[in-house]
């Protein structure tokens, strides 16, 4: 980055370590499962022949999260509340934009909701009453890993909800969204979507891979044998929920890179943000005490400096 009239060479110097600092974050997060087989690496790298080059990659996500990050302070500054649902099948890469997104946001801002089963007493609630607590206040911006979707999907397919629950789910979410947005929340549906092959792919790369194998529940391996019952159901889950005031957005997911970029800069074009006025910020000096002098602790209080 070359200086600027307004930048001293050092300051300029300090804005490169910065960009560079930032790239290899993003870097550390996108490691291409460095357990996994060179036989998987190379069928994976046959089925993306056109996958995104890394640079334009980088660029573009660098550039959708500084977007994001007026968005955020739009939503701060306007008391906006913003809900972004993100469903599809298991290995649909989900979780990968939502770590995207989430990267460099303040997290008592934006924060990720991602429910476990629910309890015993739970069961016998109203259906939506333990994801009502999670909605925004002012000011904020939640995203669900799953959502109140589960009963038209996971539930139905494996028999957690028999067919009664599910119709009267498809009867009440209409107006529970509606509900939601008329209140004065921003509602962004997203269905990541995969093909029966890559999704074969990614579950065989999590197997292989030491790292990955926490992201497996024996929910997702039954996931495979019913893949065409999630089919019609998710058919039937956008057919019949997909309102004007809360529609659905299909996110085609083969491509992770390319559906990650997909996916934030569209949310961004959904919602009128606006660059916000901050103060400007000045470093106060210290107070400097000349008769304080600061304490010796005890090296065995110091984390062991084994790097």
């Amino acid at each position: 980055m070359a200086s600027t009239d307004d930048e001293t060479p050092d300051v300029a110097d300090w804005l490169d370590a910065e960009l560079a600092e930032a790239l290899d974050d993003t870097v550390e997060l996108e490691m291409f499962e460095p357990a996994v087989s060179l036989e998987l690496r190379r069928l994976y790298q046959q089925a993306h022949p056109e996958a995104l080059d890394r640079p334009t990659y980088f660029r573009e996500l660098l550039r959708l999260q500084s977007e994001l990050i007026k968005l955020h302070d739009w939503v701060v500054a306007t008391g906006e509340r913003v809900v972004v649902i993100f469903e599809g099948r298991d290995a649909a890469g989900k979780g990968g934009v939502i770590k995207r997104i989430t990267q460099r946001l303040n997290p008592r801002v934006c924060r990720v909701v991602a429910l476990p089963a629910p309890t015993e007493r739970q069961q016998t609630e109203w259906y939506f009453q333990r994801y009502v607590p999670h909605l925004p206040a002012a000011g904020e911006i939640v995203l669900f890993d799953r959502s109140w979707y589960n009963r038209a999907g996971v539930e139905r397919v494996m028999g957690f909800a028999t067919e009664d629950e599910v119709e009267q789910f498809f009867h009440d979410v209409p107006a529970f969204e509606r509900m939601l947005v008329r209140s004065g929340v921003r509602l962004v549906k997203y269905w990541f979507s995969i093909t029966d092959e890559e999704q074969q792919l990614r579950f065989l790369m999590r197997i292989k891979d030491p790292l990955k194998q926490w992201k497996l529940s024996p929910m997702d391996l039954q996931s495979r044998i019913r893949w065409e019952q999630y089919t019609k159901a998710k058919e039937e889950m956008l057919a019949r929920t997909n309102i004007p005031e809360a529609p659905w957005y299909i996110v085609p997911a083969t491509d992770k890179r390319r559906a990650r970029l997909n996916c934030m800069e569209h949310l961004l074009g959904l919602i009128p943000y606006e660059p916000v006025d901050s103060p400007e910020v000045e470093l106060p000096e210290r107070v400097f005490n000349p008769e304080y002098e600061r304490a010796v602790l005890p090296p065995e209080l110091y984390v062991p400096q084994k790097y």
